[in-house]
């Protein structure tokens, strides 16, 4: 055991030029109605002409509705169109936007898909989803070499979701539950987990010069598995989390098998090391853009 954690402490890491911004989140999907609210002063803007359309006051609430092919807005119990079907909302100071009774960083856009309703999105940048998404994903008081592979882990994730357009055709990269990461924006962060994302700020997970989407789950029972289809990074290995009740699809890295590893003396590095294989570790460019 010894001689595998120094070999799996053998870590390549380099520059992967992938540029990037931002994440889109969709977190509210099909609906008649979104209500809006912000910490600060907020500007609406048309966003496919970069037009101010309203500006709307702080801890207030705005509700926003589709009316045949545009977005509306309610002021004074009346039902205003805005002329798009796609607006974008941001803060004219550092604040917060609200919905879904939570606060978010990043901008929102809300878009009219005619009879399917309106779609909201959380457009944010990586960094700071993560730290959305860490202390949704894993208890924020477990082990930091655990959450610092929480943290890499699921910025490997998102990554590659979004490069391989999963929901592309809706308007979004990653919706915020477990279908593929949970993500509770800015209210959901804490001072441990915010801190495990910024001590691995950028760092991926790779194969072929590819981002690797690198699946993980509560618990598997004492043992991981692969998909039916198998995929190379992904490999069957002791969960070091026997006793556990299983919980989740058991593949890819066991976050209570991370933070028992990690209470053993592993770093988040060998942590990875040890629940995928056939990868390297990279760092992506400050100005990525996918």
């Amino acid at each position: 055991m010894l001689l595998k954690k120094i070999l799996i402490s053998m870590l390549l890491i380099f520059i992967f030029s992938l540029k990037a911004d931002a994440i889109k989140v969709g977190l509210q999907t099909n609906e008649k109605e979104i209500k809006i609210a912000s910490s600060v002063s907020a500007e609406i803007y048309d966003a496919f002409r970069d037009k101010l359309l309203y500006e709307i006051q702080p801890m207030k609430v705005y509700e926003f509705k589709s009316k045949g092919n545009e977005i509306a807005i309610v002021l004074n119990r009346k039902t205003i169109g805005l002329g798009t079907n796609q607006i974008l909302i941001k803060t004219k100071t550092p604040g917060f936007l609200c919905s879904k009774r939570a606060w978010y960083r990043g901008n929102f856009i809300i878009t009219n898909w005619g009879a399917q309703g309106a779609t909201l999105v959380n457009d944010v940048p990586l960094e700071d989803y993560l730290k959305g998404v860490v202390p949704s994903e894993m208890p924020s008081k477990w082990n930091t070499e655990a959450l610092r592979a929480q943290a890499i882990a699921a910025r490997s994730y998102a990554v590659a979701t979004k490069t391989a357009g999963k929901h592309a055709s809706k308007g979004f990269d990653v919706v915020d539950t477990t279908a593929d990461q949970a993500y509770g924006g800015a209210s959901a962060e804490k001072e441990t987990t915010s801190k495990a994302v910024e001590d691995t700020k950028g760092i991926v997970l790779v194969q072929d010069k590819k981002v690797l989407p690198t699946y993980y789950h509560a618990s598997s029972g004492g043992q991981t598995k692969v998909w039916d289809s198998g995929s190379s990074f992904l490999q069957s290995v002791p969960s070091f989390d026997a006793g556990t009740k299983k919980n989740g699809h058991g593949v890819g890295m066991s976050q209570h098998g991370a933070n028992n590893l990690a209470a053993q003396g592993y770093n988040a590095y060998q942590i990875l090391n040890y629940f995928y294989k056939d990868f390297k570790f990279a760092k992506l460019s400050d100005n990525w853009d996918i």
